[in-house]
């Protein structure tokens, strides 16, 4: 495990079959107790679990930019996040219940909501300890138990978490964390104990998981990749778009699943568009993420540095233009200069059947692309195997629906990008996967309905 400058702080040992089988045994023992209780009573402690986080804000998101290698600035944002999502689902918890159906005759019927079991969370590398609390906190509410493994890149703020949980009164056990790579998500996967997987990561590994799960015929929740439309109207706030089109492109150094990194511009205001966008991005600050006025970090480690400088030369073979950076960056702090850091790169002079534009590169790169009509910006944004996300930026707010509407994309932002509340649902369509993180129907994801007839006269048979 590697920090941002590039060395080494810990070693952590893979988690093997005999460890995830402990895991799972013992969130299964802590579900028997914490399953029991009334969701009033897991409210409370959800609650506690936010206060905890809440207050050692600056300690956890520290930790998690030495973690990630994101700003601190964006680590305390997550860590917000984090904190806000346990406290909605403390919210939720003690309000779940099924509902009751009258029926002929003085019969009725009723539902009641009851929890999985023991809940898989498997993790991603660029939002540690925030996906944790994503799966966690919805999971824990409905009265599951869950094992986690973060990604092998950022093992460390997820075992945080899963002190804040016991401090905060879950029973021994309820989360655990195991470490390691795809042998032991495999391992979880096909345990038999397991009820649920929910991943966050790429396409290919959510192929792999979907078709583990399905031996056992356990559900999953998918959040996947994307290559998301950004559509820049002529008759948008510029300064405003320009604004939504930097947090669309370069959040977490661009490692965001969601970025709208087809940057659609109606061809009338391209120029003024991309003047300010190449000369906004060239001032943002790189450097050590620890730094109050870094606005961007280094990138999560040298092979995936690599494959962004690998699309960005393909980029150019192709013919599109460097705008600005792509380049490697070598901080002044010699304590940096092993570290992995870029430039952000804007791209010019794409079209749709490029690579850059067509794969996702999670890295600081925008791709800029020119339109005409709204009818053929809306079927070039949907031309694609990915469905995460969608922008449109417009004064007009009636095209704006009208556009999102269209857009075959789950979570679509207008006037704004890469906002993400935990009131509101999260999640894709097609390739960029399926079910939902945060809002109510996270509930659906981490619970099913038993059905319970009840017969109030005799029982007339038909025999």
């Amino acid at each position: 495990f590697k920090t941002c400058p590039g060395r080494v702080i810990t070693k952590l040992l893979c988690s093997g079959e005999k460890e995830v089988d402990l895991a799972v045994q013992s969130a299964k023992a802590a579900f028997k107790i914490w399953s029991q209780m009334s969701g009033m009573e897991r409210s409370r402690v959800l609650l506690e679990a936010a206060r905890i986080i809440r207050e050692q804000r600056e300690e956890i998101a520290t930790l998690e930019t030495i973690n990630n290698g994101k700003s601190i600035f964006e680590a305390r944002v997550d860590i917000d996040i984090s904190w806000q999502c346990l406290e909605y689902y403390a919210g939720l918890a003690g309000s779940l219940a099924g509902e009751h159906i009258q029926l002929p005759g003085g019969s009725f019927g009723y539902t009641r909501r009851e929890p999985l079991g023991v809940c898989v969370g498997i993790g991603a590398w660029n939002y540690p300890f925030q996906i944790a609390c994503w799966k966690s906190a919805p999971a824990l509410a409905c009265g599951n138990a869950m094992v986690f493994k973060p990604s092998p890149f950022t093992p460390i703020s997820v075992v945080r978490l899963a002190e804040i949980f016991t401090e905060a009164g879950v029973p021994k056990g309820l989360f655990n964390v195991v470490q390691g790579g795809a042998t032991t998500g495999q391992f979880l996967c096909h345990h038999p104990d397991v009820a649920k997987i929910s991943f966050t990561g790429s396409v290919p590994t959510g192929i792999k998981i979907m078709e583990m799960a399905s031996k056992g015929i356990k559900p999953v929740t998918l959040e996947l990749g994307g290559k998301s439309p950004l559509i820049i109207f002529s008759d948008c706030a510029l300064e405003n778009a320009v604004n939504g089109a930097l947090m669309a492109n370069f959040l977490t150094q661009g490692e965001v699943c969601c970025n709208g990194t087809r940057v659609f511009v109606e061809r009338k205001i391209l120029d003024d568009f991309t003047k300010e966008v190449v000369k906004r991005t060239q001032k943002i600050k790189i450097g050590d993420p620890l730094l109050e006025d870094t606005r961007m970090g280094a990138l999560i480690n040298r092979p995936h540095l690599d494959r962004v400088q690998g699309f960005i030369k393909q980029a150019k073979e192709q013919g599109a233009q460097v705008l600005c950076g792509g380049d490697l960056y070598v901080p002044d702090d010699p304590k940096l200069k092993n570290g992995y850091y870029m430039r952000p790169c804007v791209l010019g002079n794409c079209t749709d059947d490029m690579t850059c534009v067509k794969e996702e590169i999670f890295g600081p790169v925008m791709s800029i692309l020119p339109f005409d009509t709204e009818e053929e910006v809306v079927e070039r944004a949907n031309n694609t195997k990915f469905g995460l996300a969608g922008g449109v930026f417009t004064r007009d707010i009636q095209k704006a629906h009208r556009v999102v509407a269209a857009l075959k994309a789950g979570m679509c932002f207008i006037n704004n990008y890469n906002v993400s509340p935990v009131e509101l649902p999260f999640g894709g369509y097609k390739a960029s996967g399926f079910g939902r993180e945060n809002g109510r129907a996270a509930i659906e994801y981490y619970s099913q309905l038993k059905t319970v007839c009840v017969e109030m006269g005799d029982v007339e048979s038909v025999f």
